[in-house]
């Protein structure tokens, strides 16, 4: 015969409860270690340098033995040379940077699996995903727009010098989040000038007029809020005080020689930005002129290649230097991303094909814990040896650096997005 006692209904329900309040406690301190473990940086700012067309890791900042394209060795096509760091080389058209190495880690191992098209690629290294048929992606400028906000309600918080494309945009986050752009460093964005006769009292009574329509309708879709909240930030930045972040003539002629070309007066004018307060400052490199075909340099495009990049050269460690003298340089991030790298072999004209595999992103400044080179590739840079690096491992970086929560999930609508898809930052930068 059984003769162990049996439970009340109270006495389990008891129990019951004190499961409960056992488990969620356990799950409370397994959340709260979890922030505790986040990694945190210091920096406000990004500049986001985009070579759009694929630089090759191999002649910039992953070189390897000299290759020979008319005998169809593969290998870098320029030689290399010594940093400021030891056993860290660079291409020889890489000088400036190579003595600025100290502030600069060159992350070697950056890998996806989107090889042979452009425009895929182009979003998986602005959105840090692939496409989607249900979801569209914000770009990294909108994620860290979205969760530090503007620093100023004078600027924007997010601005483009270049071609607008979605891959750059807010996806789900909506239109708040977006880039201001412009494609011309001699004047300000299109469209945030008054036109001429519209003075400020017409100004202001058009904006009366305006608020005046949707007063009190509490019915207004969220599409149309989003898109009069832009119309109202255009406004707030259509008037003087911002454009004149634009003057870039009146820097000094001597600090506009330095930065160089219509490339190099971009990045002037993302300091300017940064100084002012802009958050999230993209620059494209698209100058295919120098060399006929950008840095997309299949067939005899390769043969100018080094001009892009003493022109990368130039104008970055110029942008560093300039950052630095403003005290700016440890409260900005710098970032040089590609849609994908370069492999060793040469092609039938002696260029070079596209690598997803194995390629190179660079982070500099941002009060890093910086080591040169982060990540080790084969002899030809073409497989990850040591310590590879995803795309959401690098927005992962990137987000820590600039004090956003990578762990943390976004929502469209009511469906959750985590932030970096599970990316991991490189904790070694990290102090």
């Amino acid at each position: 015969m059984n003769h162990s006692k049996s439970l009340t209904r109270r006495e389990m329900l008891a129990a019951s409860g004190g499961a409960a309040i056992a488990g969620l406690t356990l799950s409370c301190q397994a959340e709260s270690n979890q922030t505790a473990s986040v990694i945190s940086g210091q920096a406000e700012h990004v500049v986001s340098i985009w070579l759009g067309g694929g630089m090759g890791q191999i002649d910039t900042f992953d070189p390897k033995v000299q290759g020979d394209p008319k005998s169809k060795k593969a290998g870098s096509y320029y030689s290399s040379i010594d940093t400021a760091v030891p056993g860290v080389q660079l291409c020889e058209h890489l000088p400036l940077l190579a003595e600025r190495m100290e502030r600069i880690t060159a992350v070697r191992t950056t890998h996806h699996d989107v090889i042979d098209e452009h425009a895929a690629a182009t979003n998986r290294m602005h959105t840090g995903r692939n496409i989607s048929g249900t979801v569209t992606y914000p770009s990294l400028g909108s994620l860290i727009t979205h969760e530090r906000g503007s620093m100023d309600q004078s600027v924007p918080p997010y601005v483009l010098i270049g071609y607008p494309n979605v891959t750059r945009g807010p996806g789900f986050l909506g239109a708040q989040d977006g880039y201001l752009y412009l494609t011309d460093t001699s004047r300000g964005p299109m469209g945030l000038s008054r036109p001429d006769g519209v003075d400020s009292a017409r100004q202001a009574r058009r904006e009366s007029l305006l608020s005046g329509l949707h007063r009190g309708d509490a019915a207004v879709a969220e599409p149309i809020q989003q898109y009069e909240a832009t119309i109202k930030q255009s406004l707030n930045l259509s008037g003087p005080e911002f454009n004149r972040v634009f003057a870039i003539d009146q820097e000094p002629d001597s600090l506009r020689n330095r930065y160089g070309g219509e490339f190099g007066q971009r990045c002037l004018l993302s300091r300017r930005l940064i100084e002012r307060g802009v958050r999230f400052v993209e620059v494209s490199h698209n100058l295919n002129f120098l060399n006929g075909a950008g840095w997309d340099v299949h067939n005899s495009g390769i043969v100018d290649q080094h001009k892009l990049i003493r022109e990368l050269d130039s104008a970055v460690a110029t942008l560093m230097d300039d950052l630095e003298e403003k005290r700016l340089l440890d409260k900005t991030i710098i970032m040089i991303t590609t849609e994908f790298g370069r492999p060793p072999e040469f092609d039938s004209g002696g260029g070079r094909g596209h690598q997803g595999s194995a390629f190179t992103s660079v982070i500099a400044g941002g009060g890093l814990r910086h080591q040169g080179a982060y990540g080790v590739t084969d002899e030809l840079s073409k497989k990850i040896v040591q310590d590879p690096v995803s795309i959401p491992d690098f927005f992962a970086t990137v987000c820590a650096a600039t004090q956003v929560d990578y762990t943390k999930n976004l929502y469209d609508g009511d469906r959750p997005v985590p932030i970096t898809d599970q990316g991991k930052p490189i904790a070694s930068l990290f102090a």
